[in-house]
Parts: C-alpha cells; sequence; structure tokens
C-alpha cells in the first residue's frame, strides 16, 4: 500500500515538472513569430531599407464648405428717384463699369417741369427777398406798418423753403442746380454708377417706364467679396476670429486661396449649424458671388514622431512597424496611428522610438515572411 501510493505521489510530480518545462518552450516560439530572420540575398531582393524617425510639425484640419458671398454695402440697386422712360442704355450681364459712369439716360416731361419751377423760383425768390428788404427800411422808420413787414418776411422765407426743396429735387433727379439755366433745360436726366464693379442684373429696356420703386439694374463691387462657411454646433468652439482658411474650388483644388475669419455667427439653423464669415486676403477676379467652395481650417499644431507611410503595414485591423535586431533580424511591433500627412503618419508607441532605427521599405515582404513562417 505504501508502495502504491509513493508511486502515484512520483506520477503527479513528474507530469507537473513536465508541463512546468514546456512552458517557457511555448513562449519562445510566440516571441519568433514576431521576428523575422533572412538571409542577405532575401534582405537585397526585399529592397529593405532603414532610417530613424522624425520629428515634425502637424495639425488637424476641419474641412468646411460654403459658397462666395457679397456683403450688403456691396450690391447696388439702381433706380429713379422721380420715375421716367429709359432713353438708352447699353448694359449687359457682366459689364464692368466705372465709379461716375453713365449707366442710362432717363427722359419724362416731369424733368422739364421741374427745371421750370426752380428757375421760376429763383426769380420770384430775388424778388421776394428785395421786397423784404425795402419793407424792413419801412418799418424802421415806421413809413410801413408792421403787418405788411410781418407779410414780405413771411414770404421771403416761404420761398427760401422752396427753393432749398426744389434744389435737393433737382440733386435727386441727377441734374446739377448750380450749372442749370434757362438756356440748358433738358428733358433728359443721366444715371451714373455709384461704385466700380459689373452689372449683374438688368431689369429694363429701351422705351419701358419705370416708376421710382421700380429697380433697373443691380451692380456689384467683388472687391469685397467674402467666403460663407458652414460649420457644424460641434465644431464652433474649435475657431476663432483671426483664424486662418485655405479655400479652393472643386475644379481646381490644388489652387488655394488665402483666407482670415472675421466673423462668426452664433445663430444655429435648423441644420445645427452656424455660418462662419471670412474675407480673402487678395481680390480674385475669378472668384464670382455664388461660387461654391471648400476650406480648410488648421486648428492646432503639435510636435509628432513620424514615419513615411510605406514603414506602417496593416494585419488583422492593427499598425505594426519593424525595428531592426542583430544584423539580419526584423522585430515587429505593434504602434498606433494618428495624422497623416504629406506622405508621413504620426505613429504613437509605448517605448520611444526617437533613436531607434526602423524598417522603412519592404515592410510588407518582412510581413508575408512572418506570415508564411506562422502557417509552417
Amino acid at each position: 500500500m505504501k508502495y502504491l501510493i509513493f508511486s502515484v505521489l512520483m506520477w503527479f510530480f513528474l507530469s507537473c515538472s513536465k508541463k512546468a518545462e514546456n512552458e517557457p518552450v511555448t513562449t519562445e516560439k510566440t516571441i519568433e513569430t514576431n521576428v523575422a530572420s533572412l538571409s542577405e540575398k532575401q534582405i537585397q531582393n526585399a529592397g529593405i531599407t532603414t532610417a530613424l524617425p522624425e520629428k515634425k510639425q502637424v495639425s488637424s484640419v476641419l474641412k468646411l464648405n460654403g459658397k462666395i458671398d457679397v456683403p450688403p454695402q456691396n450690391i447696388v440697386s439702381i433706380s429713379v428717384p422721380l420715375g421716367g422712360y429709359l432713353q438708352t442704355t447699353k448694359l449687359l450681364p457682366g459689364t464692368r463699369v466705372k465709379k461716375g459712369e453713365i449707366l442710362a439716360v432717363m427722359e419724362d416731361q416731369q424733368y422739364i417741369q421741374l427745371q421750370q419751377d426752380y428757375l421760376t423760383g429763383l426769380a420770384r425768390a430775388a424778388f421776394l427777398e428785395n421786397d423784404y428788404l425795402r419793407q424792413k427800411d419801412l418799418n424802421k422808420s415806421k413809413s410801413s406798418s408792421d403787418k405788411i413787414f410781418q407779410q414780405a418776411e413771411s414770404d421771403y422765407q416761404s420761398q427760401q423753403v422752396m427753393m432749398k426743396s426744389l434744389y435737393e429735387k433737382l440733386k435727386l433727379a441727377g441734374i446739377n442746380p448750380e450749372k442749370l439755366t434757362k438756356d440748358n433745360i433738358s428733358r433728359s436726366v443721366n444715371i451714373r454708377s455709384p461704385i466700380n464693379g459689373y452689372v449683374s442684373k438688368v431689369n429694363v429696356n429701351i422705351g419701358r417706364y419705370v416708376s421710382p420703386t421700380d429697380v433697373l439694374f443691380e451692380l456689384i463691387n467683388p472687391a469685397d467679396i467674402h467666403l460663407a462657411l458652414k460649420v457644424f454646433e460641434k465644431d464652433l468652439d474649435k475657431i476663432k476670429i483671426g483664424q486662418q482658411i485655405l479655400a479652393y474650388t472643386n475644379n481646381a483644388p490644388d489652387k488655394k486661396y488665402q483666407c482670415e475669419i472675421i466673423l462668426i455667427s452664433r445663430d444655429l439653423s435648423s441644420e445645427r449649424t452656424a455660418e462662419v464669415h471670412s474675407h480673402f486676403e487678395r481680390y480674385e477676379p475669378d472668384l464670382l458671388p455664388g461660387m461654391f467652395m471648400n476650406a480648410d481650417i488648421q486648428l492646432d499644431s503639435r510636435s509628432v514622431l513620424v514615419l513615411p507611410d510605406d514603414a506602417i503595414v496593416t494585419y488583422e485591423d492593427k499598425q505594426y512597424i519593424f525595428i531592426p535586431k542583430g544584423k539580419r533580424s526584423f522585430e515587429m511591433k505593434q504602434v498606433q496611428t494618428k495624422t497623416s500627412e504629406n506622405g508621413l503618419t504620426e505613429i504613437i508607441t509605448k517605448e520611444p522610438l526617437e533613436d531607434q532605427l526602423c524598417v522603412v521599405k519592404g515592410t510588407y515582404s518582412l510581413l508575408m515572411f512572418l506570415k508564411n513562417k506562422s502557417e509552417d
């Protein structure tokens, strides 16, 4: 009986010892599957090269879209304050105009009547002024009653008010009262451009009568166009006034336009977006109001460790790099990747890699070698 118990204990002890000896062997095999050992010829055929990781300044980018807009002060609607018939115009949508240039010629009999009233009023104003001065002198010597003097004074002042009114009406119609005489009364007036820009709309034709409320033309000054972008509510805290923007069109994505944020709206739309207005640093004639554009905003800049994109391999949804171990061996290490920019990718590892050589070419050949080795 004692012999039987002793035999069972010896069998149990030997089994445990054998199992403990086998465990390190299994661990060693797992480590070996992460190391690729190649011959000199295999390394040469795979085109394996190494390099140190680089420190780079990278930025996260917020991508937006919107369209070119024109501020209200740069859009001018041209109308005729007194109305009239359109006599002549050569404007078409897109026509360039300069400030002070004649846009159209209007004619109407009311212009003649207005000039007549002004010139007639001037003559009567001169008469009433002389009568007022005469009655004033007579009243001082009591040769004229106060009532007659007061009537003369009232008539003169009323005429002055009427003349000032007619003066302003003439200026409003585009007629210079200072140069108006009985010899240059005209039935037409010139409509001039108040800005430099181009015509965006033409709403009239020759011979048509337009009232003061009708808009003849719409002019745009494109020198102060800006870019209105849509920003979602969750990204509003990432932008600020003065931030730089690179804008581009879908047709020419390589051509960048520098902009600066000048206004951030805090009024959210039903889509939970707000408008961000940015100003172009330089006027570009190719940019037209209403044109859709994309924009990139550089949010922040930080120093990170980067490797070329070819240095990173993806296997089973994880990212890896290879580090030389000895002369012809390369160890595969898992890394995390973040921002990619200009062929370089930010990498994050538990161990520092600043002074560690990494494989930058031939990484997929090493991955295939390890995969085939594990299958064997």
